[in-house]
């Protein structure tokens, strides 16, 4: 990696340049698409696929009620009105069987969202937005790398959105995000959209933005890219240990689809009292993580929008009881033995107090 950064540094090209070229060949070719175009992050993937697809100031779209903030935001940030469906109670995804009452004539684009490396189901969305005339947009984040009957995600819909932040499976040295299509319009308005909206230089024929892949980031994420199938491998042994061990404690475990391969991204548990068991493994040097603490509706930029707590109760019920274990290629077998001994403490505790309340 330290090569791939000077040999950038000595060519002294750093912006859209032979690496980033090379990347965006490379992820086309890994995901089997003909368009792969990279951007500043992934919220800027997000904002310039509605850009692209013509969404703005009116438009509804469609996104889940339970993710990080910028699906949403982005939305917002084009002058769209973000529409909330609830999840799905086992995947955390956008619950396919609810959209269909949420659209109205305003509404032009579904975001799926792979949420934590598990692929939504894209079979069905993908044929609901077909029947519906909706743009598909997918916010896969968190997912590089996953399938779903055999397919990688970002390639179902019209547009996958990508962010290589730096804890991504694939992460960069900094912020960096990546468009891929098999539209050849799309992607060239992608482009520009990019580039303050010009093909030629100096000569921009729409309002666009500067959020251009640079090079160093395209040289690591390259040499990280030849890695990434193994770490994914390895991501999913570990969470199998974690199955195993968890298997008889009082806590939800993720979800695996039989037709999908997760890339478990966050490794996120689902415990009642879960302040109480944070605090208990925090004292052990177990750190912890809440993704994410609210759904979206009830965050204070989206309050203009009308929604009010019960709305959508998979969502809330999500927010106060996911709970991410450490995760990462890195860990071996004694680390996942020693988090689920940890946690299996404190559960058996909560259960005791639980059951003396009961009596008393």
């Amino acid at each position: 990696m330290n090569q791939a950064v000077h040999n950038v540094l000595r060519v002294g090209q750093f912006i859209l340049g032979p690496e980033v070229a090379a990347f965006e060949h490379e992820v086309a070719d890994y995901l089997n698409v003909k368009h792969a175009i990279g951007v500043a992050s992934g919220t800027d993937a997000l904002v310039i696929a509605l850009r692209a697809l013509g969404i703005g100031a009116g438009d509804e779209v469609i996104v889940p009620a339970f993710t990080f903030f910028a699906t949403a935001e982005a939305v917002l940030l084009v002058g769209a009105v973000p529409v909330f469906v609830d999840v799905d109670p086992l995947t955390l995804c956008l619950d396919v069987k609810l959209i269909r009452d949420r659209v109205t004539a305003l509404t032009k684009a579904v975001i799926p969202v792979h949420l934590y490396g598990h692929p939504a189901d894209m079979i069905a969305l993908a044929e609901l937005a077909a029947d519906l005339g909706l743009k598909l947009i997918e916010d896969c984040a968190q997912s590089f790398g996953a399938e779903l009957c055999a397919r990688k995600t970002g390639t179902f819909g019209d547009i996958g959105c990508f962010s290589f932040f730096p804890t991504k499976n694939l992460g960069a040295c900094g912020d960096a995000g990546m468009l891929v299509t098999n539209d050849d319009e799309l992607a060239e308005k992608i482009k520009m959209l990019r580039t303050h909206g010009w093909r030629e230089k100096y000569k921009p024929e729409l309002v666009g933005y500067n959020s251009r892949l640079d090079e160093l980031q395209a040289a690591i994420l390259r040499i990280k890219l030849r890695h990434l199938d193994r770490w994914n491998e390895r991501r999913r042994e570990l969470a199998n240990l974690y199955a195993e061990f968890l298997a008889d404690l009082p806590v939800i475990l993720p979800y695996q689809s039989p037709v999908g391969k997760h890339v478990y991204h966050l490794f996120v548990i689902r415990v009642r009292e879960r302040e109480t068991v944070r605090q208990h493994l925090a004292k052990q040097g177990i750190a912890t993580g809440v993704y994410y603490p609210s759904p979206l509706h009830l965050l204070e930029p989206c309050g203009h929008l009308g929604y009010a707590c019960g709305d959508f109760p998979v969502a809330e019920m999500a927010s106060r009881k996911a709970l991410a274990l450490p995760l990462y290629p890195e860990l071996i077998p004694a680390d996942i033995q020693q988090v689920s001994a940890a946690l299996g403490q404190v559960t058996q505790t909560l259960n005791q107090t639980t059951c003396e309340s009961s009596l008393s």
